[in-house]
């Protein structure tokens, strides 16, 4: 788990002709310069050299962006951080999102349905993509209590009540 990434935030447009960039964070925004450099996609590495909020975003200045063309081309990079410099969630209830990727999906007999491979956000919530063991097509299934009513991190298993049966599902397209 230590080299997984974590999707920290999102860089937006300059701001000012100073080489500063807004930036969306993914969570507690005064907590972007707590884990050192950010690292893009693409290995690069950012280190903030300051930060102000404004709105629900941050203006920040990283190291050797000094204009306004130099911000511009950081427009959309997403920024991440090692799992690694994360700390342990504290709550029973409380985990972070690429802790499920990978995970198995049981039905409520405990049979094995697939594995996680994404939890992406469409707008209207979460939804846990699911490789299906016997397919090679994935399904979504909303994450919320209803539908994913246990989470074990130890077995590394989620249960999930999916909404309506597959043979529900296929009716209802003929």
């Amino acid at each position: 788990m230590t080299d997984t990434k974590i999707l920290l935030a999102q860089i937006g447009a300059p701001h000012g002709i100073k080489g500063e960039v807004r930036v969306k964070p993914f969570g507690e925004p005064e907590m972007l310069d707590q884990y050192g450099k950010l690292e893009t996609s693409d290995g690069q590495k950012l280190k903030i050299k300051r930060m102000r909020p404004q709105k629900n975003m941050m203006v920040v200045k990283f190291e050797g962006v000094n204009t306004r063309e130099e911000a511009e081309a950081l427009n959309r990079v997403e920024l991440f951080i090692d799992r690694a410099k994360l700390p342990e969630p504290e709550e029973d209830d409380e985990f972070y999102i690429e802790d499920l990727i990978g995970m198995d999906v049981l039905d409520e007999s405990g049979e094995k349905l697939g594995s996680i491979i994404a939890v992406p956000n469409f707008g209207a919530g979460d939804m846990l993509e699911i490789k299906p063991t016997s397919s090679s097509s994935t399904y979504f299934l909303p994450f919320t209590k209803e539908v994913v009513p246990t989470l074990n991190f130890e077995n590394h298993t989620v249960t999930v009540v999916p909404p309506i049966e597959v043979s529900e599902r296929d009716e209802d397209v003929k």
